[in-house]
């Protein structure tokens, strides 16, 4: 099973990370005499239609209008018409429209939306005061804004994005601080600082002014480490391109080993990950005996084109057997030249998946530094590592940078960021490569990851991204664009809300693309996934990023001429 590639067994349990609801919010302009009043115009069970309506109750106009309100959780609004609606967790803020902002003394103007959930709205502002008209006391400074996030880092630059800040009277603008010291005023809650050193460690903070001038303090600090300055390359110059290849495969799938080459996968490929081994009574084991060892291929099965035998000791996938230890596992001498490493999949070290993990953050670098020890310095030893950069996220939990001393690169699991395990949407693209208005959650993306990884000082040459050769879908879907709202997962071959891209670019085309990926709206379905073209896009933000190149799960997803690992190839070439 070599082809010239390099192949590890694989120790994992594919987990999913959990997407919460998460946007943000702008600064409330100064208060004037006026009432905001809410009634809810629909309600269909899983939805609802609600309606603001603000009035001018002064003696003279009103030039804009800031509605404020909170829902409970699990409420939120999906879509919205004549105002522009953003939030911030629970606190939703509405803006007029350039044809509707000025309100002449006793004149109305409504805006609605369509809402998930069924709480009501409390604690109303229009324009920093009450919604009955009453004024709000107070001269606070603003609260602290949200720890930036950073993304698109490059040698000389980095774009930093936060949550907004709360004022009783309003929020002006923000200073942003570099290394203590402020390099920018802005009235935005996103700034792109340039003019950077490659390969230097930044620390950013944000700062918040209302409208009567005064300073809030600094919210909480993101590091950025920039590209190059000493960044290694793979050895060689050459790009790391693997793909997994699942035992199970040769079931209702009906992908061998064979495949490989037939579909010319094998000469476009670097590397092989065998998927996957257990983890049994704290030691490495066989994942399925009978694909890896017990199973007689036939003839037209089989890569040499000899059919097993009965009586032959090694058939299967790949010859196994219990063992001791990942060393004896990986080590046997009946297949010692088939594997070169190890690869651990551990979802989640120090953080909660589909289980919780409390073995603290020291526990992945004490592990990989124990399996570099056994394996030596001429084997590969890898880890597929999340990419929740969320803040305080998955990636926070545990000492990555520590730990990549001992790998040879991770597999950052740059997709699930989105799915129907969240059942009525809202629609989002589960493998995003950049942030987009309306994302459900900030730090979901495969930038946010890889400059996550970077700032804490793990290399850019020890980051591959990861490629899904599948999609994610929901049904009960209206909307084409993204953020629609669903009944459920669309219906999948082997999985719910699941489905092989050779599939779906028959059964639900592309009918967009949205932060470097696809989607598709097919009948009441709504499917993301990458093709051959969003593949390409993000190869080439990959090398202009500097890592180490690409990885996918898994090879049967693809079409028999393998089409998704061609663009990987391609791309990275």
């Amino acid at each position: 099973m070599r082809f010239g590639n390099r192949v590890a067994v694989s120790l994992a349990a594919l987990l999913l990370p959990l997407a919460g609801l998460v946007g943000l919010a702008g600064p409330a302009q100064a208060a004037g005499s006026a009432t905001a009043t809410y009634t809810k115009s629909q309600d269909w069970g899983t939805g609802f239609e609600g309606k603001w309506t603000v009035k001018n109750t002064g003696s003279t106009t009103i030039s804009s209008w800031t509605v404020e309100w909170d829902f409970p959780s699990g409420t939120s609004v999906t879509s919205a018409w004549d105002a522009d609606v953003t939030s911030a967790g629970t606190h939703w803020t509405a803006r007029n429209k350039s044809y509707n902002g000025s309100l002449a003394p006793g004149v109305s103007v409504s805006f609605g939306f369509n809402g998930a959930g069924s709480g009501s709205p409390s604690h109303c502002l229009l324009n920093g005061d009450s919604c009955d008209g009453t004024t709000v006391p107070g001269d606070a400074a603003p609260s602290a804004p949200g720890t930036p996030s950073a993304s698109d880092v490059t040698d000389t630059s980095v774009r930093l994005s936060w949550s907004a800040a709360t004022d009783d009277k309003g929020v002006k603008d923000y200073d942003v601080l570099r290394d203590g010291a402020k390099v920018a005023t802005v009235t935005t809650t996103s700034y792109t600082d340039t003019g950077l050193t490659a390969g230097t460690d930044y620390s950013y903070t944000v700062r918040a002014r209302d409208t009567a001038g005064q300073t809030g303090p600094a919210g909480g600090a993101v590091a950025v480490h920039t590209t190059g300055g000493g960044t290694t390359p793979p050895a060689g110059g050459a790009k790391v391109k693997l793909g997994y290849f699942t035992e199970w495969g040769i079931y209702g799938r009906n992908y061998n080993v064979k495949n490989l080459v037939t579909s010319g996968s094998a000469a476009k490929i670097t590397h092989i990950n065998y998927a996957f081994g257990n983890v049994t009574g704290g030691r490495c084991a066989i994942g399925d005996s009978y694909a890896d060892y017990d199973k007689a291929f036939t003839a037209d099965q089989s890569v040499s084109g000899v059919a097993d035998t009965w009586d032959q000791p090694l058939r299967g996938n790949f010859p196994a057997a219990f063992a001791q230890s990942c060393y004896d596992l990986v080590k046997d001498p009946r297949w010692a030249d088939v594997f070169d490493g190890i690869d651990i999949d551990w979802e989640y070290p120090g953080a909660c998946g589909l289980s919780c993990d409390s073995s603290g953050a020291a526990a992945l670098k004490n592990v990989l530094s124990a399996l570099r020890a056994k394996f030596g310095s001429a084997a590969l030893v890898t880890a597929a590592t999340t990419a929740d950069a969320s803040s305080g996220g998955k990636i926070d939990a545990a000492d990555y940078a520590g730990a990549a001393e001992y790998v040879n690169w991770y597999n950052v699991m740059t997709y699930d960021f989105f799915g129907a395990f969240n059942a009525q949407g809202p629609t989002a693209p589960h493998s995003p490569l950049t942030s987009y208005s309306g994302i459900p959650t900030q730090g979901f993306t495969t930038a946010d990851a890889i400059a996550r990884y970077k700032a804490k000082g793990v290399p850019a040459s020890k980051l591959l991204i990861g490629i899904g050769f599948y999609g994610r879908g929901w049904t009960g879907v209206t909307q084409d664009a993204p953020g629609g709202t669903a009944t459920g997962a669309a219906q999948g071959t082997y999985e719910q809300g699941i489905e092989d891209y050779k599939v779906l670019r028959n059964s639900c085309p592309s009918t967009g693309t949205i932060a470097g990926t696809a989607y598709a709206h097919c009948g009441g379905n709504w499917w993301s996934y990458d093709t051959p073209a969003t593949i390409g896009t993000k190869m080439a933000w990959a090398r202009q990023q500097g890592l180490g190149g690409a990885f996918f799960w898994e090879f049967s997803g693809d079409t028999a001429g393998g089409e998704l690992v061609s663009a990987v190839n391609s791309g990275l070439s």
